[in-house]
């Protein structure tokens, strides 16, 4: 019986003699409910397994304090395998927490289902509400395991954690005004949009919930809901105790959500803030997967490509590496935008709003207002950038761009007709955005930009000589509201032609993505 047909959950809670019943029954038949599922018979057909790409982060060699993506590839077995449903409340205190779950919820319950089918246990986690669920067998069946002694605190080669990389000492709430958090807390229940089946357990006790593992052999856990920073990371059943009890834990990185101000510090976008609290999960405690990987809906990455320029061809160059670079590679769907004559209109500039990253090539552009505006909202979301040679003086009507997003100060350019030599920067040894660069010396057709000073949250990645002229960073990274951005003053219709300068490009565009960019090609 579903939890949401029983009559002591949508009427009033039933009489302690009913629950013991309940209890006892729980007991009886959870031997016979994880035989049936182990043999298929209940949730999963017979060796139904779970395939997902895991994703953490590990020191580059021989500078640790450079990390970089890392993908693994897993199959786990359904029955070694159970959800925990973390916190989803029927309502919460903040109302921006309730919107945002509201989005989240039917494709939770849809990765919870397909979960579930393939023999995953799911557990429930409603912190302080079980009182709702007396009488439940889901209820009974968790809070009635025999108990198991927890495993000793598992040691782990991850760095000893820091503090997390937002400010959520204000509660975490992003309206304006705030909301309120002063008790009694709103929630009730989980919220009726996740389905809870016959064999779920409904627990917000850890002890419980690891006593349950232990009796149905548990070696994998997933871990959603909300919020990440908080209750996901520190319930008694959560990622750290998990990690602690020597679980092999992943969160669902897109099925989570933070409670954080966006005008606290680091002052990013609040998408933004989930996304630092992710990669800091990912470096200290455990990898992350994708529910596209359950659902099998997985899609390329959406790059928008953003061309206004006279004198480099970029129109024709970057459709053209595209193609071979990053549509085969990466199943890129990339979408073009190439501005009028007088670069003063960006048809199709509204498929910026959905792009998971943008490539900006513009030459003194003086976009309509509303157009630009577009372009700033993309950027305030501190999502990422690569922007190519004449970009650090793309905007007439934004001539800060170069020093606010770039992090450069665009001055002019040593004259044409010059080549520029290409090194390394002798503090960029281990930055993965130039691996496979080789030699990381080269000579490129663009005449050099005289770019200086770089911001101090630029690092340079390449540098450039002209003659006798001053040495000029010519790629460096950079950050935006949190977003990454990579910049170059390469991109010469003749680069397209150097094999370093497409190895670098390609992978600034993994490095943006926050793909793992591969040590060979």
């Amino acid at each position: 019986m579903a939890v949401s047909d029983h009559p002591q959950v949508v009427g009033r809670v039933g009489s302690w003699a009913h629950a013991c019943v309940w209890a006892c029954v729980a007991v009886m038949v959870w031997p016979a409910l994880v035989c049936a599922q182990e043999k298929g018979g209940l949730t999963g057909e017979k060796g139904s397994s779970i395939k997902l790409t895991l994703r953490s982060r590990a020191p580059i060699a021989p500078n640790a304090s450079r990390l970089e993506v890392v993908e693994k590839a897993v199959e786990w077995e359904g029955a070694e395998t159970a959800v925990i449903v973390c916190d989803v409340w029927d309502q919460h205190w903040c109302k921006g927490a309730n919107e945002r779950l509201a989005a989240m919820l039917p494709r939770m319950n849809a990765t919870i289902k397909a979960l579930r089918a393939k023999g995953a246990l799911i557990v429930h986690a409603p912190s302080d509400t079980m009182k709702f669920y007396e009488g439940t067998p889901q209820r009974a069946l968790a809070r009635n395991m025999p108990t198991a002694a927890p495993k000793a605190v598992s040691k782990t080669d991850r760095p000893a954690e820091p503090r997390l990389p937002i400010d959520d000492s204000d509660g975490g709430c992003d309206c304006t005004p705030q909301c309120s958090s002063k008790g009694p807390y709103p929630w009730r229940r989980q919220h009726a949009a996740i389905e809870i089946g016959g064999a779920d357990a409904i627990s917000d006790s850890g002890r419980e919930i690891y006593n349950l593992f232990h009796q149905r052999g548990v070696q994998h856990v997933i871990i959603l809901g909300v919020h990440t920073n908080m209750c996901v990371l520190g319930r008694s059943f959560a990622i750290r105790q998990l990690v602690r009890w020597g679980f092999d834990v992943v969160l669902m990185r897109d099925l989570t959500d933070t409670m954080y101000n966006s005008r606290r510090p680091p002052v990013v976008a609040h998408a933004k803030g989930t996304d630092l609290v992710v990669e800091h999960i990912e470096t200290y405690w455990c990898a992350s997967a994708s529910s596209g990987d359950v659902l099998g809906d997985s899609s390329g990455p959406r790059i928008v490509f953003v061309i206004a320029e006279d004198e480099y061809d970029a129109k024709n160059t970057l459709p053209a590496f595209a193609k071979e670079e990053l549509e085969k590679s990466l199943g890129a769907q990339c979408t073009f935008l190439n501005g009028n004559a007088k670069k003063t209109d960006m048809p199709g500039v509204e498929a910026v709003e959905e792009a998971d990253l943008l490539v900006v090539y513009l030459r003194r552009a003086t976009l309509p207002e509303d157009q630009l505006a577009r372009l700033k909202r993309y950027f305030e979301a501190g999502k990422p950038v690569i922007a190519l040679r004449t970009a650090c003086h793309g905007f007439q009507n934004w001539l800060e761009f170069d020093r606010v997003v770039l992090g450069c100060q665009y001055t002019g350019h040593y004259g044409n007709g010059g080549a520029t030599e290409v090194r390394a920067d002798a503090n960029a040894v281990g930055e993965a955005i130039l691996r496979g660069v080789s030699p990381d010396r080269f000579r490129s057709p663009s005449w050099l930009y005289m770019v200086g000073p770089l911001a101090k949250s630029a690092r340079p990645l390449l540098i450039g000589k002209c003659g006798d002229q001053p040495d000029e960073a010519v790629a460096w990274v950079n950050t935006y509201r949190g977003g990454r951005v990579f910049y170059t003053s390469l991109g010469h219709r003749d680069d397209f032609a150097i094999p370093q300068f497409r190895r670098l490009l390609v992978n600034a565009v993994r490095w943006g993505l926050d793909k793992p960019i591969p040590r060979d090609r």
